[in-house]
């Protein structure tokens, strides 16, 4: 039976919040193996003079541990 675990990770971008979690993905990926799906927890967003300037998100990571 296998076990799996899941990982908080932030990441940003200055686009939009679909390329911040492009971000958090790509750079699991270097690291974490077996991942087997991402939950976003929460969106937010810096503001700087009445824009966005960043766009940040926070996702767990799901993946199951090694044998």
């Amino acid at each position: 039976m296998p076990v799996a675990r899941v990982t908080k990770l932030i990441a940003s971008s200055p686009e939009s919040w679909e390329a911040a979690a492009r971000v958090a993905l790509d750079r699991a990926t270097k690291t974490i193996r077996g991942m087997t799906g991402m939950e976003v927890v929460s969106q937010k967003a810096k503001i700087v003079e009445g824009k966005i300037t960043e766009y940040r998100i926070e996702v767990n990571i799901t993946f199951v541990l090694d044998t």
